[in-house]
């Protein structure tokens, strides 16, 4: 086989990886509803779902005998991305879950791609504020008002887990633009930063439970393995296949996985957990990507 063909194979291999992670990641939501109606309190979700994707990645680093970085900036910048990237949206989601579906957790998730453009803007340089930017953010959260129905009032707790969720994707946002410009460098492994940032955020996590009392109850067959699930494929071969991806066919097509996860959390919300999908959540839904996809356009060349 010459090697055109093998890059050929390799690219042409792609789709069904993406397929995979992106319904990983979309069973994501289902699986902490799991853990969330098992009894299992919002910071042990977090701080399970780490550990076990620390522990996959452990072993993924082990096979290819890598190692964990030694420099205290590299676990400085750890320390900042995992708490914002896992330990707080983490618990937030599973906080969240407590009072809202796993289906309209997964789809305020999509404006995860708005929050992070905003915060890219404010920290990374060359990023500049563009007219499409500005108009790709007013669609997609004219979609998140058609999303959570405005129009027709919400109880407390719902709004307290919109605002969860929402606080979550802000989290995301800045932890996104923080790691693009403080934490990857040229010639680094991703599984070894990513390692070294769930090993942080489960300490992290480690130590919130501890300082807030509370103590890891059995949560059951159904909770344990959602736990479990989430840890290892959610959190850690997720990684893996994250990256397979984007050595395929680069970042930017590996991006757009971000329009797919809403489509696995609805489905798998409404078929496992039969939650009710409204009409107002599905065009809500489609247009919070309607304006991803305005804020990431380039202007046609006149």
């Amino acid at each position: 086989m010459t090697l055109v063909e093998a890059r050929a194979r390799m690219r042409a291999s792609w789709v069904p990886k993406f397929a995979v992670l992106s319904g990983i990641w979309g069973a994501s939501f289902v699986l902490i509803k799991l853990a969330v109606d098992a009894g299992v309190a919002s910071v042990w979700v977090a701080l399970w779902r780490c550990a076990f994707g620390a522990l996959t990645l452990a072993v993924v680093c082990a096979v290819r005998r890598e190692a964990l970085p030694r420099t205290r900036s590299t676990w400085g910048h750890a320390a900042v991305i995992a708490l914002l990237l896992n330990a707080i949206p983490f618990t937030l989601f599973a906080l969240a879950e407590q009072h809202i579906s796993s289906v309209l957790a997964g789809l305020i998730n999509a404006t995860t791609p708005i929050m992070t453009m905003g915060f890219t803007i404010l920290l990374v340089p060359g990023e500049p504020l563009t007219r499409r930017r500005v108009e790709g953010v007013l669609i997609g959260f004219a979609g998140v008002a058609c999303l959570l129905g405005v129009w027709r009032g919400m109880d407390a707790d719902t709004v307290g887990g919109v605002v969860a969720c929402l606080g979550a994707t802000l989290c995301y946002g800045a932890g996104f633009a923080y790691t693009r410009r403080f934490f990857t460098k040229p010639g680094s492994s991703p599984a070894v930063l990513s390692l070294t940032q769930l090993l942080t955020a489960t300490l992290e996590l480690a130590l919130l439970a501890l300082l807030a009392g509370r103590v890891p109850t059995a949560p059951g067959w159904p909770g344990a393995v959602g736990l479990i699930v989430l840890g290892v494929f959610g959190t850690g071969y997720a990684f893996v296949l994250n990256m397979q991806v984007i050595a395929s066919v680069g970042a930017t097509v590996a991006s757009t996985i971000t329009y797919v996860v809403p489509i696995w959390s609805t489905v798998l919300g409404a078929v496992l957990l039969s939650e009710t999908v409204g009409w107002n959540a599905v065009v809500g839904g489609i247009v919070i990507v309607t304006g991803i996809v305005v804020a990431r356009s380039r202007p046609a060349l006149k």
